[in-house]
């Protein structure tokens, strides 16, 4: 039984039970009473996936005929259809020829495009970031790609630039370094299309801050809340006091968790710090060494010392 509602849309119910909650019968298409059972609908139109399955299929293979969504960054609009190549194809020369009949149904932008956000995913994947930044990252790419700004800049660097900028827009930055470990190219062409990025696209990226990394930093090194919010006072402190001018903020990060740490029960060393923060050893000691004779001042009020300031390490 169908009735209008106050917006005239057609509402279906059961005549004897209208209060209960219909069933909807996927096979057969119907709309069934859950209490007595009559069919009130038919003709109902499934709109999920469909699915299809041979004797031949395997288990881990994807049964879904309909395809992958739509893309909106693609700019074909058109629905196409991929050539499957089976095993036998090698064997019978037929595998160049099915490479190309795909290849030739799909535009050369969308190529480039596509084999850009393949990157980007698998990067995103590799350092478990969320999927908000993988889509911004897409829409840098493409704009980067549909204006040609970096004609001839490797489609691998692009996209490990445009990964760092998403990363510090969506408040959640990571290193140079950190861009370089996942991706194909160097940290120097990655910090030049970096910087190209930002002129072509007139965009801007907000200052990097040591406290952008430190509870990042402190949790793999399974330091306490409080050693982390020590280390961030010590950073800060430095940057204000102006103690190590022109160093890197991941540097003096490093430096300021290691004498965090050395002030409390649960002391990390050089090496160890070195290697989740992403800077040498070298480095943490010439920036401690600067901080070291300031030590007082960087402390929090309420910082409890598991070790007196007089004692930490001078080195």
């Amino acid at each position: 039984m169908q009735k209008r509602n106050a917006h005239s849309i057609e509402v279906l119910e059961c005549p004897n039970h209208p209060e209960v909650e219909l069933i909807e019968e996927y096979h057969a298409g119907d709309m069934i009473c859950s209490q007595c059972g009559l069919i009130v609908g038919d003709r109902v139109i499934n709109v999920a996936s469909e699915w299809r399955t041979f004797s031949n299929d395997k288990s881990t293979k994807d049964n879904s005929r309909v395809g992958s969504s739509e893309n909106p960054l693609l700019h074909k609009d058109e629905l196409s259809t991929g050539i499957a190549i089976a095993p036998r194809a090698a064997v019978d020369g037929e595998m160049g020829y099915l490479n190309k009949m795909n290849r030739s149904s799909m535009g050369g932008q969308d190529r480039s495009l596509i084999r850009g956000f393949k990157e980007i995913s698998t990067m995103a994947d590799r350092i478990s970031l969320p999927r908000t930044i993988v889509d911004r990252t897409n829409v840098l790419f493409k704009q980067v790609d549909a204006e040609k700004h970096l004609k001839g800049r490797s489609s691998d660097a692009i996209a490990a630039a445009c990964l760092y900028i998403a990363c510090r827009q969506e408040g959640v930055p990571r290193t140079f370094k950190e861009i370089c470990a996942v991706s194909k190219v160097s940290k120097k062409e990655i910090g030049r299309c970096f910087k190209l990025i930002l002129r072509a696209l007139e965009t801007s990226v907000d200052l990097v801050q040591t406290s952008d990394f430190m509870s990042r930093f402190c949790a793999n090194l399974g330091l306490s809340s409080d050693i982390q919010r020590a280390a961030n006072h010590i950073a800060r402190k430095a940057v204000e006091l102006e103690i190590c001018p022109g160093r890197v903020y991941t540097s003096v990060a490093a430096a300021a968790i290691y004498m965090a740490s050395q002030a409390s029960t649960m002391k990390k060393f050089q090496k160890e710090v070195g290697s989740v923060v992403g800077v040498a050893e070298t480095t943490i000691r010439a920036i401690y060494r600067l901080i070291y004779p300031e030590r007082a001042k960087l402390f929090p009020e309420n910082f409890k010392f598991a070790v007196p300031l007089e004692k930490l390490p001078s080195v």
